[in-house]
């Protein structure tokens, strides 16, 4: 059973059913930089300091990195620092059970909120996504997509009235419109139906999003740079495939990692500064007779998709002893999930 963020009912007119909410999306866990203090050197105490102060401080740096663990030898006595509430005037610590809600309407003036204050300001939304108004899926801009949950049926009752509500959307093209309380927020949702079940997307306030500053276009383009840059459009179009993008960034941040902690150096990889285009025509003509034809463009996927997959058999395949046939666990491909913009 998915995990439930939400729960609640679904409304279409006088026909409600229970529900919960679980996100589209899972969250990759990416390498994580924490803020350190990294002592100074214990072999160098600081000058004009007592011999009594200076083997104080020895010992208090050693104990730091004993409790810190193997990890404060490998970082040369680096130590987590952790933020906690605290007085700003005296830095006494405070007790968190003494922190509440509060909101600055002049400098330095507070109005605060208990936990039973702020729930009394529930709104029908937050309980119920009252299904008001359906229009077609395109007319939505995608700029007001935010987040997307998928919406289950909450108990067996609620299966088809789930299943009837989505056939209906689906047979007339349309998506609905509603209202949804999230983290002390009424925010726009827009469900549609989805296979044999349905999907909820947040959307973004009216005021949340900007209105674009392109300018006019002045002048007439030229038709056959136009049908130059649609040529190479044409070479590189495929399939959405989210498998084949990986996080270069975070590649490189666990080589540097890696290397640090064998006492190694990387040099700094060359990044290339594209130049100013000064004649389009001729870049246009330079950059379509550069692109790969279609046969070479498959052999190149292959060959990248072979590539994938070796450099990955090494974390997977375990040397065994003997004549036993060895199996390869060929990792689940991720479902994936397809931001539509409507019916």
């Amino acid at each position: 059973m998915p995990r439930a963020s939400w729960r609640g009912f679904l409304r279409l007119s006088l026909v409600s059913c229970p529900i919960y909410l679980s996100p589209t999306t899972s969250r990759t866990k990416p390498i994580r930089l924490h803020q350190v203090w990294r002592t100074a050197s214990l072999e160098e105490p600081e000058n004009g300091l007592s011999d009594q102060v200076q083997e104080k401080q020895l010992d208090e740096r050693a104990a730091l990195r004993n409790g810190a663990g193997e990890d404060a030898d490998q970082a040369e006595g680096a130590t987590r620092i952790t933020f906690r509430p605290h007085d700003p005037a005296t830095g006494e610590e405070i007790n968190k059970a003494e922190v509440v809600k509060g909101y600055e309407y002049d400098r330095g003036q507070y109005v605060t909120f208990t936990a039973e204050e702020l729930k009394a300001l529930d709104v029908e939304s937050s309980s119920i996504i009252d299904l008001e108004k359906f229009v077609p899926g395109r007319s939505i801009d995608p700029v007001y997509f935010d987040s997307s949950y998928y919406v289950y049926p909450d108990g067996p009752i609620a299966i088809a009235a789930l299943r009837v509500i989505g056939a209906a959307m689906t047979e007339t093209g349309l998506v609905a419109l509603g209202r949804l309380t999230l983290s002390r927020r009424e925010r726009m949702v827009m469900v549609e139906p989805r296979g044999t079940g349905m999907a909820l997307y947040t959307l973004r306030a009216a005021g949340e999003v900007r209105a674009p500053q392109f300018g006019h276009a002045e002048g007439d383009l030229d038709a056959e740079m136009v049908a130059i840059a649609a040529a190479i459009i044409r070479q590189r179009t495929g399939n959405f495939d989210p498998s084949i993008y990986r996080d270069r960034y975070q590649e490189a941040l666990q080589q540097l990692i890696e290397a640090k902690m064998k006492g190694l150096t990387i040099k700094p990889r060359p990044l290339s500064t594209p130049s100013p285009v000064i004649d389009l025509m001729a870049a246009l003509k330079r950059s379509l007779a550069q692109e790969p034809s279609a046969p070479e463009q498959r052999a190149a996927k292959s060959k990248r998709a072979k590539q994938i997959t070796d450099r990955r058999q090494p974390a997977l395949l375990l040397p065994l002893a003997g004549n036993r046939k060895t199996k390869q666990r060929l990792s689940a491909k991720p479902a994936v999930t397809k931001r539509s913009r409507g019916a």
